[in-house]
């Protein structure tokens, strides 16, 4: 038995993942970080302590007893695969990965956490043969709504470039202000679908839209007037649900007329939603990534490790 392991330090769950290269499944270990009740979220610095104090944590847990079978390390030391894209919660887990990388004297492997979500969708939905592309990604969370274009690349595993999107407010920041506001704990995701499910009514909501980009930015203000105006949290949560769902509608719709019937996956925490998933299963030719492989997690960065491992040892070339 030979093992990969991926390691995520993203701006809220510490996550480490080994992929077994002979059974070919995935073992993940994640953990929140801490955010006080009422907040919206963590400073950089703030996420960096708690990773650095979490993170043995969970790599003694996920190695206990087989740190001898590691034969590769991959990690998400950024945010997206573009010039500038940067922060330095991903410092934590790059360092960890450097060291464990030359502790075992085996190969280390850098990707994006985007594509890492891209890439554990494809797994947990069983579509791995999409892997070199091209398909249509949304990777929509608490800081990013991206439509992109997929394709394989050697060096980076993906080449994602992004013909869509936010151009203000991400879907997953519109969810936790939302939940927030309603007295749900951060993040918010979770409690918003639950109490959404409950509403009886369905909005028509037209985000505004052009050449694949939206804006979300009137939704927090139009739930605020809902709570003003004392309607209920169900209906309040579904409001805010459709505006999500007719963003990425239009969205799709752009990419369907410029690109044709590509496969569409998504990823990302606001799409484990399950009002969401129903809606755009219906509409498209959709894939979604499980919900423990939803939101942000190290299982991507162990399977790409093992691609580009494999690829190391015998000619690049997808297997």
């Amino acid at each position: 038995m030979a093992l990969c392991l991926g390691v995520d330090t993203s701006n809220y769950p510490t996550s480490v993942a080994v992929y077994d290269t002979d059974s070919g499944t995935i073992t993940q270990l994640k953990k929140l970080l801490p955010v006080k009740p009422g907040e919206m979220g963590l400073r950089q610095s703030d996420a960096v302590f708690h990773h650095t104090v979490q993170l043995p944590e969970l790599m003694r847990k996920l190695l206990e007893g087989q740190v001898d079978k590691v034969c590769a390390v991959g990690v998400s030391d950024v945010p997206r695969d573009a010039e500038g894209s940067y922060m330095p919660c991903f410092l934590v887990g790059k360092s960890a990965a450097v060291c464990v990388s030359a502790a075992l004297k085996c190969p280390l492997y850098s990707f994006s956490h985007q594509s890492g979500h891209i890439v554990a969708a494809l797994y947990s939905a069983g579509r791995l043969d999409l892997i070199d592309g091209p398909f249509v990604a949304f990777h929509v969370s608490g800081g990013t709504t991206d439509m992109l274009y997929v394709t394989g690349d050697e060096e980076r595993f993906f080449k994602a470039e992004i013909i869509g999107g936010s151009s203000d407010l991400k879907a997953g920041q519109a969810v936790d202000r939302v939940g927030v506001m309603l007295g749900f704990p951060f993040p918010a995701g979770k409690y918003v679908d639950e109490t959404a499910g409950r509403s009886g009514k369905r909005f028509k909501v037209n985000i505004s839209a052009r050449d694949g980009f939206c804006s979300l930015s009137g939704v927090q203000n139009k739930c605020e007037a809902m709570l003003a105006a004392a309607q209920s949290p169900e209906d309040i949560c579904r409001y805010c649900i459709d505006s999500i769902i007719s963003a990425l509608t239009k969205m799709a719709d752009f990419a369907v007329k410029k690109y044709g019937d590509l496969p569409m996956v998504f990823s990302g925490g606001v799409m484990s939603n399950s009002i969401i998933q129903a809606e755009l299963s219906a509409r498209y030719n959709a894939v979604f990534a499980k919900p423990e492989f939803s939101c942000d997690n190290a299982a991507g960065a162990a399977l790409m490790c093992a691609y580009k491992n494999i690829d190391d040892l015998r000619g690049y070339g997808r297997v």
